[in-house]
């Protein structure tokens, strides 16, 4: 199996150095992650500027690539250029944070693996809780024990997953969930604080926590102390409104389109 392996966290990061370990098991991994950190950058891409890609060794040893862009942009360029073969797994991580809830529009790990669906390859997200002293080896054991039992699945057609690992589950057994993602709204919260010059700033706290749903999602069940994976799709229409806009049967005014001739 060939494996592309990026993060948002930055090609040094200790969570994409354990994830890289543990997937040799599954077979040869190409790292190819941004040069710096990318956290938030969600799914940009770069296209002002040149797109700059520097070889990584390790003790002689060809460690993969560090590109000076976003998480999107290593997948693109990895699959387009830098590979030597196309990928038949792309992995996203192990990012220091949870990406759950509306968090996964904003990830710029889970836009790398979003990138990799887009080529119709198999690909996953993979986040750890934040804590001070992170157990990345753990998490990354636990992270391709669950992708290693997915591929033998052989879904078809191929997917896009997000896996979520709560700092309880490095540290004793847990469960593995299959849940949907939180759609409640959250982290509007700011601290407002002066700058020397007395200029105001704002900095976000994350915080008021999600609020509690009737069914369970992700973030419940992360709060909970699970292990969380949710199918993802990257096509945003909305099919239920669709068909009914259609049924409305929409036309543009008569008299606007011929007074835009004049």
């Amino acid at each position: 199996m060939k494996i592309l392996l990026t993060n948002d966290d930055g090609f040094f990061a200790p969570g994409i150095a354990a994830l890289h370990q543990e997937l040799q098991q599954l077979g040869e991994v190409l790292r190819v992650a941004p040069a710096t950190e990318q956290s938030g950058v969600g799914h940009s891409i770069t296209f002002l500027t040149p797109l700059i890609a520097h070889r990584v060794f390790a003790d002689e040893t060809f460690a993969g690539w560090k590109v000076e862009g976003s998480p999107a942009d290593c997948v693109k360029l990895g699959i387009s250029e830098l590979c030597e073969w196309k990928p038949d797994l792309v992995v996203s991580g192990i990012n220091g944070g949870l990406n759950a809830g509306i968090n996964v529009l904003y990830s710029g790990t889970v836009a790398g693996a979003i990138e990799g669906a887009f080529f119709g390859i198999n690909s996953g997200a993979v986040s750890l809780e934040f804590d001070e002293q992170e157990n990345f080896d753990a998490a990354a054991k636990i992270a391709v024990n669950v992708i290693a039992n997915v591929l033998k699945q052989r879904s078809t057609p191929p997917r896009l997953y997000n896996l979520n690992i709560p700092t309880a589950a490095t540290q004793s057994t847990t469960s593995l969930k299959i849940v949907p993602m939180g759609t409640n709204r959250y982290g509007e919260d700011y601290i407002k604080r002066s700058d020397p010059k007395g200029r105001n700033y704002y900095w976000a706290t994350n915080d008021p926590p999600p609020q509690a749903t009737e069914h369970e999602t992700d973030l419940s069940a992360l709060a909970d102390g699970n292990v969380t994976l949710t199918p993802l799709d990257y096509n945003m229409t909305s099919t239920s409104a669709l068909q009914e806009l259609q049924g409305w049967g929409l036309q543009l005014d008569a008299n606007q389109t011929e007074s835009n001739k004049d």
